[in-house]
């Protein structure tokens, strides 16, 4: 992660304000960026008293209506953070009203890819030039683990060549959200695709067991920024267009995983509501409502909710009925 650059009259209490928030267990790398564009925003109004005044705050939330809703209210609730935390030294600095939760019919609808369009990115990832490099290999197989795991990227990223137990097909995720580590099962099939992508990757300096296991060009741990990139240019080269409801990203590969995997259970027959939690584990969530976040009623999914619904009422519900016809004919 880059260092931040803030400038501004703040930046000092910022620092502190962060490395107080890390202390409480968590890395906070999302939300110091967030104040990041705070910073870079009272560095542009030349603003130089370090008292935050109303006029300031609000002039910094006009400027975020061209942003996202969910974006917006990111952005303004750790600047709040941040002013509760200047209020407490100092009593006049204006401390803004919580902002209202961004309800899931006003943020943008999760992307979720079909097979094809699975299918249709990991070719084109495996065509990336140089032909004879380790990079198409590379971005193939980042893509396919998330894809088939649902792992956060920056938990990708983070992995390095001992972090993948090839023995017992699994995962070790050390840098998970919160700094929370899990184990993370893996298919037959991811297993075996990590087991060819890491003889290839041992071939390339540096090879230690703490080296990066997804390396970019410069032989160096692949970044956020590097991918989204590369990421880009793909979902272009497969023809997957962004829509207004809906916006293809490399995070959409998390929602479908987990779209995915409540498919399959519908198709086995499982309980889903008590498989839920299961899935919120391996996801690295604290509980369900976390997980709900990346479910998505897709024309698949609702056609096996249709289907099992039907089977309870013609095997349970339409029995009872019937039995309850014979008794008023009876009487």
């Amino acid at each position: 992660m880059k260092p931040l650059a803030l400038r501004s009259c703040l930046a000092a209490q910022i620092r502190r304000f962060i490395d107080l928030q890390r202390l409480s267990g968590t890395d906070y790398k999302s939300q110091a960026r967030l104040l990041e564009y705070f910073d870079r925003f009272l560095v542009e109004k030349k603003v130089v008293s370090p008292r935050m005044s109303r006029r300031i705050i609000d002039e910094y939330q006009q400027s975020l209506s061209r942003l996202a809703p969910r974006t917006r209210y990111n952005r303004s609730s750790v600047v709040r953070q941040l002013c509760m935390y200047l209020s407490r030294t100092d009593p006049l600095c204006y401390v803004p009203e919580a902002v209202r939760n961004i309800s899931s019919r006003t943020s943008r609808q999760p992307y979720i890819y079909s097979r094809s369009e699975v299918r249709a990115l990991l070719t084109a990832a495996s065509e990336l030039p140089p032909s004879d490099s380790l990079r198409p290999h590379t971005y193939r197989t980042l893509l396919g683990v998330l894809y088939s795991t649902g792992i956060r990227i920056g938990e990708a990223l983070a992995l390095n060549l001992d972090d993948f137990h090839e023995a017992e097909q699994r995962l070790y995720i050390a840098e998970g959200k919160f700094r929370k580590e899990r184990w993370t099962p893996l298919s037959a099939s991811a297993a075996r695709a990590l087991h060819e992508y890491v003889r290839k990757r041992r071939r390339m300096a540096p090879r230690t067991p703490e080296s990066p296991l997804f390396l970019g060009r410069q032989m160096c741990r692949l970044t956020h920024g590097m991918v989204k990139n590369v990421f880009q240019r793909l979902l272009t080269r497969c023809d997957i267009p962004r829509s207004r409801h809906a916006r293809p990203c490399i995070h959409a590969l998390r929602h479908t995983f987990a779209v995915s995997r409540l498919l399959a259970w519908y198709r086995d027959g499982q309980d889903v509501n008590a498989r839920l939690p299961w899935l919120a584990t391996y996801m690295g969530h604290v509980g369900i409502h976390s997980t709900q976040v990346y479910l998505r009623a897709t024309a698949e999914l609702l056609d096996q909710v249709d289907r099992r619904f039907r089977s309870y009422y013609l095997n349970h519900v339409k029995p009872l009925e019937g039995n309850h016809e014979k008794h008023t004919n009876l009487a």
